[in-house]
């Protein structure tokens, strides 16, 4: 299981590093051009998004704080509900299945770093 977990924090942190990093570096008029949403809010996701991704990789790579991978799932968890809704809302439910998919697989993670195999902390 620890094996699975880790190939999964691997992939979404990935995805969420460049879902963020995009929402950061792209220009605001194209962000919004789809989805009528406020520039400065979209950003805002783009760093949530960049934390979580890095919030999934780097506590257990360093076994620094790994009680933050659960919490980084979460609230990774939490944005992908929001991202389903407006992706229903304005591409249909086909398209919203995929945010909806990266959420329940977030949170999996989520669950499995807080209860079936949580990651080991460095000892001093």
């Amino acid at each position: 299981m620890t094996y699975a977990l880790w190939v999964l924090q691997v992939l979404l942190g990935l995805l969420f590093m460049f879902a963020g990093g995009s929402k950061l570096v792209m220009p605001i008029e194209e962000m919004t051009k789809e989805v009528a949403m406020p520039g400065w809010f979209l950003r805002g996701i783009g760093v949530c998004e960049l934390l979580g991704g890095l919030g999934l990789i780097l506590p257990g790579l360093f076994r620094i704080r790994t009680g933050l991978t659960p919490l980084a799932a979460a609230g990774l968890v939490i944005i992908m509900i929001g991202a389903t809704v407006v992706t229903v809302m304005y591409m249909g439910v086909g398209m919203g299945l995929v945010p909806f998919i990266v959420g329940v697989l977030a949170a999996f993670v989520a669950y499995g770093r807080w209860r079936v195999a949580p990651l080991p902390s460095a000892r001093p």
